[in-house]
């Protein structure tokens, strides 16, 4: 590891929490040059919701390659992002009666937020944008201003304007109603805070501590933003693809965002790849408006159609919501018997346990420490760190969730 140390840039992190060399990785599992295997409950932060190097994904990618298939094309038309185009409204979109238009933004999460938002002022005309405390969405600074956490923002080293946080209803908010109160803002003239243009959210946000917003809540904020002529924005880039079990994590709720954005697993095998969806009554851009040199990732197109075909295939929703009843049933066992303080949400395959009541930062230190060295991979999120947030593929097997969080449970006991 010390070429690492001496040549990459003090910014690296996740290198930090999981300190040796990795090699290969095949579904639920990671080797590393020492020889050791890992169980992944990470999967590349949500991006490998079919876990590792899928065959099929792997198998199609290669007859590409090996068929000369164009690699990099801007936003040039391409076989590739046709057959992908294709595939996606007729395998997710029509099926949900959604009508959307797809934009190519570069290739990262953090840049289809940033077309969102600039797309959602240009149509309306305001600067002005409502987030959510505790809400994430990248490290570009539109994407960033709209991030809650203090030591994210801390690097951005300028201000950052036109976001207004609105309350999320968890913790203290719970205990309001956040929607009447955002509708108060909306409603007073003399609020002192500017119309947006937009409201951006996660249904469940995930960096946040893994918080999932009520299906009524989602129903009333979409009611909301019709009733004041506001864009609702759903990030989906971490909790869409099928990590809740539908494909969209909004679907549960029956609301129809304005726009959303993908990334992360939606190439099926880790290529970077981002995806803007629009109503058409909002595709107000010119030609090269919002723009980028990678926005056409031909492997990503490749691999994300085949991840549309499995969807299917392999029935993700009804694999997810077992399994979803697994972990919350093992880990709410686990909590009855160690430590009935310790707090539990999630959804789907999205689940965070929550060691801020305890009161003892140090305990999750612990129990990350003991499951990387019993070789399980997991990180932690929420507000102080002090939530660890369960993201295995979908594809896991059910006797490798209960291996993992057999690990987790004698970690926590030890930690305790």
């Amino acid at each position: 590891m010390e070429v690492f140390q001496q040549h990459e840039s003090e910014v690296r992190s996740y290198c930090r929490s999981f300190p040796t060399v990795f090699t290969t990785a095949k579904g639920s599992h990671i080797d590393a040059q020492d020889g050791t295997r890992y169980l992944d409950f990470f999967a590349g932060a949500g991006a490998l919701n079919y876990g590792h190097n899928p065959d099929a994904v792997v198998q199609r990618l290669l007859e590409y390659l090996q068929q000369g298939g164009i690699m990099h094309g801007l936003d040039m038309y391409t076989q590739a992002k046709g057959e992908f185009i294709t595939a996606f409204q007729q395998r997710i979109l029509e099926p949900r009666n959604l009508d959307y238009r797809m934009q190519f933004c570069g290739p990262t999460g953090t840049n289809a937020v940033e077309a969102a938002l600039k797309l959602a002022r240009k149509v309306k005309g305001r600067r002005n944008v409502f987030a959510f405390q505790g809400g994430f969405h990248g490290m570009t600074l539109g994407a960033l201003s709209c991030t809650g956490n203090k030591f994210n923002r801390g690097g951005a080293g300028t201000c950052m304007s036109d976001v207004t946080f609105m309350p999320f209803p968890f913790g203290p908010m719970a205990e309001i109603d956040t929607i009447a109160y955002i509708d108060a803002v909306l409603s007073d003239t003399s609020s002192g805070i500017e119309k947006p243009a937009a409201m951006l959210l996660e249904t469940i946000q995930a960096e946040g501590g893994v918080i999932v917003a009520p299906e009524q809540w989602l129903k009333d904020l979409r009611a909301l933003c019709d009733k004041h002529d506001i864009l609702m924005i759903v990030d989906d880039i971490q909790v869409g693809c099928g990590r809740t079990g539908n494909f969209f994590s909004f679907e549960r709720a029956g609301i129809v965002p304005d726009i959303v954005t993908l990334s992360k697993s939606i190439s099926a095998c880790g290529l970077p790849l981002a995806v803007v969806l629009l109503k058409p009554e909002l595709d107000k851009w010119q030609p090269g408006e919002h723009n980028g040199t990678f926005r056409g990732n031909q492997l990503a197109f490749v691999g994300a159609t085949v991840g549309l075909q499995l969807f299917e295939e392999l029935d993700i929703p009804t694999q997810v919501a077992e399994k979803s009843e697994l972990v919350q049933r093992e880990l709410a066992g686990m909590i009855e018997r160690l430590e009935p303080n310790i707090g539990l949400r999630g959804l789907g395959l999205i689940w965070g346990i929550d060691f801020t009541p305890l009161k003892n930062p140090q305990i999750i230190d612990r129990v990350t420490q003991y499951c990387f060295e019993h070789q399980l991979i997991v990180e932690t999120a929420g507000r102080q760190g002090q939530v660890i947030k369960l993201l295995p593929a979908l594809t896991t097997s059910k006797e490798e969730l209960s291996q993992g969080l057999g690990i987790i449970e004698q970690a926590v006991k030890q930690a305790l």
